[in-house]
């Protein structure tokens, strides 16, 4: 083989290694945040998956979730929203809290519907980031868009990091 092909795949195989970490790390800081957070366990939400800058999370309504026209309460689809956003900036071990969020909704949720979050990474600086977050109901039906602005502090998220 020659020398070209082995260094290239000596490469892949430690880009796969680093995104393969990268993304135990990601789990790692959404398990810890989540255990610690209890707006988001209270409210039944759950990570489905985190990786590096993504994070998926689901939330099943409920009738403490319904509001007077006996639709979701629009706060509780921020709030799931807010979560996967959350999972989402932090999955880099960098302590990173909302600096400003917006929300449209587009069509009203249910109860029990299952809905879903998902949150990807448009833009990570030094400091600031962006992200996107679509919430689906169980028919793929686009229920609301989610714009964070992420704000990184110093700190990491897990407790035996330390990441300025």
């Amino acid at each position: 083989m020659p020398l070209w092909k082995s260094a290239n795949l000596i490469l892949l195989a430690n880009n796969m290694t680093q995104q393969m970490n990268d993304n135990q790390l990601a789990k790692a800081c959404a398990d810890h945040m989540l255990s610690q957070d209890l707006a988001s366990k209270t409210l039944g939400i759950a990570i489905v998956n985190v990786e590096c800058g993504f994070a998926t999370a689901t939330m099943t309504i409920t009738d403490t979730m319904l509001n007077g026209h006996k639709t979701c309460h629009g706060g509780m689809i921020f709030t799931l929203a807010d979560s996967a956003f959350a999972f989402a900036c932090n999955s880099q071990n960098h302590a990173t809290v909302a600096a400003g969020c917006t929300i449209d909704f587009l069509r009203p949720a249910l109860k029990g519907d299952l809905l879903t979050a998902v949150a990807t990474q448009s833009y990570q600086g030094k400091r600031s980031g962006i992200y996107q977050v679509e919430v689906t109901n169980q028919n793929a039906q686009l229920i609301a868009l989610f714009k964070g602005n992420a704000a990184r502090i110093n700190g990491s998220v897990l407790p035996e990091s330390r990441n300025n």
